[in-house]
Parts: C-alpha cells; sequence; structure tokens
C-alpha cells in the first residue's frame, strides 16, 4: 500500500451560518416581549449601546437646561414640608403609581376572608383552612374527605361538617366534589324537586338533548323539560373561574405594528415598544479615539462591532415585518374593508414570492407577532389561510365558516339546518364543501349538531 501527499482543488457550495446570521434570525423570530428582555440583557452588558430617547423628552430637558431665572421663592412655596413631594391643586385627585395597580383576590383569598367572618372554635377553622387549601382554580375540592380526615387526623363527620360550612360561601357551589353536586348547591334556591331530580338522574341527557327522555322520566311535556334544561344549564359548572388563579401571570398582547385607514389609504406605523431604536454611546465612542491601552480599545471595539450589529438587526426586523405587513394589506384589502368574509385564500410562498423572501423568513416573520387594525387586533398567521375550490375561484376556510355560522344564527331552531343541507346550500353560491368538511368546520366554531340544537 502506497502512502503519500497529494494537494487537491476542490470547488463546493456550502451555507455558512455565522454568528452575525444567526443573530439576525433569531431577533427576527422573537416576539415583543422576548425582544425586549434581549434588548433589555445587552443594554446591560454593553456599555455602547443605549436606547434612543423620545424628540419629545429631549425637548423637555433642553427646555429646563436653557431656563435661567428660577424664582425659587415660588419653588420652595410650591413644598408642603422639606420632603421631596410636591404640592398638588387641591381641587385634583393626587395620583401615584399604586393607583394605576389592580388587583383582585384569588378564590382561595376570598374564601378565607368568608371563613373569618364564622365564629367557629380553633380546631373547626383548622380543618376549613385545610379544605380551602384543596380547593382548585375552578372551585371543586380535589382531595377525599376520607384523606383530609387521615391527613388531619380527625373524623369524617368533622370535614363533613365543615365542608357543608364552605359549601354555604359564595361563589354558590364551590367547594363542590363533582358537577352533580355542584348544581344541586345551586338549585337549593330554585326550591323544584323537578330541576333537582333531572339534575341528579339526567345530566347526560341533557348534555346530548335528549329532551323526549327526561320528559317521560320526570312525566311532564317536552316543553317543560326544555325550560328546565335551560334553567340547568345557565347554572355555573365551575363557581371560581371568574377570579384569577394562584400565582397566575396575566400576559397582555402588545401589537408589533398599527394599521390605519388614512384618506383611503391603508398606512403602517411600527410599534417603537417592540423594536425600539439603538443609538452607539457618544462617550465611549471617542474613547476609542482617544484610548491609548491596547486592552481598553480591544475590549471597547469588541463591545462596538456587537453594538452595530444589533442595532441593523433590529433595523432588519422592522424592515421585513413593514414588507410583510404591506404585502398582506395588498393582498388582504378586500377584508379591511368588507371584514372576514372577504378574507382570500393566502400562503407564506404567495407573500415570500411578492417581496422577495424566502418562506422561512416570512414564518419567522409573522409567529408570535401582532397586528392592530381598524377591524381589531389580529396575529399576522390570521391573514394565511388555506383554500376550498369553487365555481368563483378558490374561497378561503375563515370565509366559509364565518358563512356557517352566520346560516346556523338565521336557522329555525326547530327545524336546525343538518350538515348535509349546510354543504347543499354552499354549493348553490358556488362554494364546493363536503359534509364531512362542514361537519369539521362546525367543530372547530364549537357548534353542536343538529339534534344538539334543536329546539322544541
Amino acid at each position: 500500500m502506497k502512502l503519500n501527499y497529494d494537494l487537491s482543488l476542490e470547488q463546493s457550495q456550502k451555507l455558512i451560518m455565522t454568528p452575525e446570521l444567526r443573530q439576525a434570525i433569531q431577533l427576527l423570530q422573537y416576539t415583543s416581549l422576548e425582544l425586549n428582555e434581549y434588548l433589555s440583557k445587552e443594554l446591560e452588558e454593553n456599555p455602547l449601546l443605549e436606547m434612543e430617547r423620545p424628540v419629545e423628552e429631549i425637548q423637555n430637558i433642553e427646555s429646563l437646561n436653557d431656563d435661567k431665572d428660577i424664582d425659587w421663592k415660588e419653588f420652595i412655596e410650591s413644598y408642603d414640608d422639606i420632603s421631596y413631594r410636591t404640592e398638588v391643586d387641591r381641587n385634583h385627585k393626587e395620583y401615584s403609581i399604586e393607583s394605576f395597580i389592580s388587583y383582585s383576590p384569588s378564590l382561595k383569598d376570598f374564601l378565607f376572608e368568608q371563613l373569618n367572618m364564622v365564629s367557629i372554635g380553633i380546631r373547626e377553622k383548622a380543618i376549613a383552612e385545610y379544605l380551602i387549601q384543596n380547593i382548585n382554580s375552578n372551585g371543586y375540592l380535589e382531595s377525599s374527605l376520607s384523606e383530609i380526615a387521615l391527613t388531619l387526623q380527625v373524623s369524617v363527620e368533622e370535614v363533613e361538617m365543615m365542608l357543608s360550612v364552605i359549601q354555604g360561601f359564595e361563589p354558590i357551589g364551590v367547594a363542590s366534589r363533582n358537577l352533580k353536586e355542584c348544581l344541586l348547591i345551586q338549585s337549593r334556591e330554585l326550591n323544584d324537586s323537578k330541576i333537582n331530580l333531572i339534575i341528579q338522574n339526567h345530566l347526560e341527557d341533557i348534555a346530548a338533548n335528549r329532551l323526549a327522555t327526561i320528559s317521560k322520566c320526570v312525566g311532564i311535556t317536552i316543553e317543560k323539560a326544555q325550560d328546565y334544561c335551560d334553567i340547568i344549564k345557565s347554572l355555573e359548572p365551575k363557581p371560581g373561574r371568574t377570579f384569577r388563579g394562584d400565582g397566575e401571570d396575566i400576559r397582555y398582547i402588545i401589537p408589533d405594528a398599527t394599521i390605519e385607514e388614512i384618506d383611503g389609504e391603508y398606512v403602517i406605523f411600527i410599534n417603537e415598544i417592540t423594536g425600539p431604536r439603538l443609538n452607539i454611546n457618544e462617550y465611549y465612542k471617542n474613547l476609542i479615539k482617544t484610548s491609548k491601552d491596547d486592552k481598553t480599545s480591544e475590549f471597547l471595539q469588541e463591545k462596538l462591532n456587537s453594538a452595530l450589529w444589533i442595532i441593523k438587526s433590529i433595523e432588519q426586523r422592522r424592515q421585513t415585518l413593514y414588507k410583510v405587513i404591506m404585502s398582506i394589506i395588498t393582498f388582504q384589502k378586500s377584508f379591511f374593508k368588507y371584514g372576514e368574509k372577504q378574507l382570500i385564500p393566502l400562503t407564506l410562498k404567495d407573500v415570500a414570492l411578492d417581496i422577495d423572501m424566502h418562506e422561512s423568513t416570512i414564518s419567522r416573520a409573522t409567529n408570535g407577532k401582532y397586528v392592530q387594525t381598524p377591524r381589531g387586533v389580529f396575529e399576522l398567521k390570521y391573514f394565511f389561510n388555506t383554500g376550498l375550490s369553487g365555481s368563483n375561484g378558490d374561497v378561503s376556510a375563515l370565509k366559509v365558516k364565518s358563512i356557517i355560522k352566520g346560516m346556523i344564527d338565521e336557522e329555525n331552531p326547530k327545524k336546525p339546518l343538518s350538515d348535509q343541507l349546510i354543504s347543499d346550500a354552499l354549493k348553490s353560491r358556488g362554494m364546493i364543501v363536503s359534509r364531512r368538511t362542514v361537519a369539521k368546520y362546525r367543530d372547530e366554531l364549537n357548534i353542536p349538531s343538529s339534534s344538539m340544537r334543536r329546539r322544541y
């Protein structure tokens, strides 16, 4: 076997993912919350990076600096005391940051408040507190009475007694062990034995709209059974859901952009909060030029390069988002004018070809991004939907769903439309939708079948 060294020249194509390219892609797919968290971290770590101040703030600072003639006597008299709190107009309410912080008690907080107003012994109160701790966010008791009695080393009778006390608290039906008990507690105020009998034995028949079975077993007319079922359906199956959950994190949507109609044209405004303007700090920029320390210069140069790439990536993100939204407006202009029923089929490929970008870039730019429009706040992915073939061209699935919902809303409740009838009606409008597809769309709209919708 002969071993030797040889030099050869070979040409090949490779995609190399540089750190800068990876950073640009990462910033593009960030949501507004993730982007702000990332920028906050970078602003802390990179001294050369700073956020651009609004023009109004700069003008206010300059006006304060230009004001040389300050009446200090008048300034001091505007204070009540030597503290930093300024005197406010006596005719107006003083606002502080606490005035804008809302607090709503959780279900357990609300139950503990009611428990403190009940006159019971220390032993009974300890049992009641443990019961409340075992109530979930929907208002149901999660543990069995025997388990609680064993844990607290008390009798089941004592636990049952305190459970009955808590079940008398607001909201009505709290601390129930199942749906049947929850509805029975709420029906006490109705004082109707027929309603209690239906709840006790016919919950599944109510769910399946089997009114004939209920009327036969209870000995009432179908119309009366319908009335009783309507009353039962009006009861609250989850009494605790009106309260916030313990430690619940309330998340708000911050639109990445706003679309406004001005003189018949749609104008896009990119939200500065979701993509703030960044600058290079002038002090450190000058320090790079004047510093004679090699290590300092090297450190500052490295941070400068990093800051420049972040600024470039943020601006590229803004431009990409703007182009994508502009393309969506071009394709979906009829939606902004007339509403959901005029939404046309649109794919990522259509937008990608329109603005000369890759589909993956469009996907990243639309994922988790929201836009505020004259018709409400929508996720950008909302405007992308599949189409169904028809005699008048492709029709969006959202438009078909909207038509189906409208047809069901206007139907005769005593003779509800079947899926086949809806399919035939859509076909007469030039939209070819099979019965199975109608059933699928109806389920996605959380609309029950015709047998469940029927009224007597």
